[in-house]
């Protein structure tokens, strides 16, 4: 089915930050496979992990005890300070079962009809229910009706939340993302989470985080809401946490943790043996060799070069980001960038129309980090003196 806009190039093997196309070209890969491949493609700790686990056992379902998923489950509590969770086999079945922990949590508050804060511009999946949670009208046209049961904010606004409490009586929940990806890298205040954190406290809400693009070590720390001190309910997870094979997890901790009881929930594939051991190399490579750290220092380091060459351009409204989570705001929509830098070799993305994104892997060399910086400084600067040649 014709479900994506795929670009002319098909990839045959990739070591570390490169892939090869089927000509033998080599491409630097500054997408990770959109936050993937935290590791770069062809890891060696996660090839070994895959074939020995192969060799072993793939799958048993979980009606039985999987020694995988209980050493997983509980690296990722003791990383993440929460108490217990669910495994799911993508980012939108994670947020699928925060969903639906949120509307149990608000049936035992006696709510009959229980709603979740959303925030516009977000992204949290395209299964009805995370569709009709995200905050993109693209991604819900033609799919009416929508889930019921969300109500829309303005991202980064403390007040709006504020006021959706003072006249909602049926709000149950919160469910933002630290850092929003799809809807063009936006940053919050450095308050933002840290208050709404109060005022889930002060309201008995849930506090829940989308982590599946902010995830294992991409912004500095393993999780975005650790650069806040700060301790949400529920957080979800995805991408990262499997450098390429298909594993999210719903994990919560306090009221949260109790929600789910026998026969609520289920998934045939999740947290199968061999993605659970995929992702505990993931977490050991990561901490091993402080990748959450170099991610942070790097995305300074990239920001910082990207700001001296492309500050002086009017077409440049804004770099930001955290860790090796970064975008480059636009003046006009910029898409034709992505062709121009799959020209020249590089795997970059736009998304929110006019913002250039950027995911490189956390093992990126610092060689790498300059070889974006020069090549997409290139490519923006080019494009921006087309517009100005365009221009009366």
């Amino acid at each position: 089915m014709p479900t994506y806009g795929r670009l002319p190039v098909s990839f045959t093997k990739g070591e570390g930050a490169w892939l090869w196309d089927e000509s033998g070209n080599r491409y630097l890969d500054a997408l990770s496979g959109i936050a993937v491949c935290g590791l770069g493609h062809s890891h060696p700790a996660v090839t070994e992990a895959i074939c020995d686990q192969a060799a072993t056992l793939l799958h048993t379902s979980n009606l039985y005890g999987i020694p995988n998923q209980q050493k997983l489950a509980d690296k990722l509590c003791e990383i993440s300070g929460m108490d217990n969770l669910f495994f799911a086999n993508s980012g939108a079945e994670a947020n699928e079962a925060a969903i639906k922990m949120a509307r149990l949590y608000g049936h035992q508050q006696k709510v009959d009809n229980p709603a979740i804060i959303v925030a516009k511009g977000s992204f949290h999946g395209r299964t009805l229910a995370t569709l009709s949670a995200t905050g993109n009208r693209k991604v819900q046209a033609g799919f009416e009706p929508l889930v019921k049961g969300f109500v829309r904010a303005p991202y980064n606004n403390l007040e709006a939340l504020r006021e959706i409490a003072s006249r909602s009586r049926e709000v149950v929940a919160v469910m933002v993302e630290p850092i929003q990806g799809e809807g063009g890298i936006q940053v919050p205040e450095r308050e933002y989470l840290s208050a709404i954190r109060q005022l889930c406290d002060e309201q008995n809400w849930l506090m829940i985080l989308d982590e599946i693009q902010t995830g294992m070590g991409r912004t500095g720390h393993w999780f975005g809401f650790q650069h806040s001190d700060i301790l949400p309910d529920i957080i979800t997870l995805a991408k990262g946490l499997g450098n390429g094979l298909p594993i999210g997890a719903c994990i919560a901790q306090g009221k949260a943790a109790s929600l789910f009881q026998g026969g609520m929930h289920g998934s045939t594939f999740g947290g199968n043996p061999l993605v659970t051991r995929a992702a505990m190399a993931v977490i050991d490579t990561i901490e091993q060799q402080n990748l959450s750290e170099r991610a942070a220092l790097l995305g300074n380091r990239i920001r910082q070069g990207l700001s001296e060459r492309l500050s002086p351009l009017k077409t440049v409204k804004e770099i930001r980001g955290l860790g090796l989570m970064i975008g480059i705001e636009l003046s006009q929509p910029c898409t034709a960038l992505v062709k121009q830098a799959l020209e020249q070799r590089l795997l970059i993305n736009v998304t929110a129309e006019r913002v250039v994104r950027l995911l490189p892997p956390l093992i990126l060399s610092d060689q790498e980090a300059e070889q974006i910086v020069d090549q997409l400084s290139g490519l923006i600067e080019q494009w921006s003196q087309s517009l100005m040649e365009e221009k009366p």
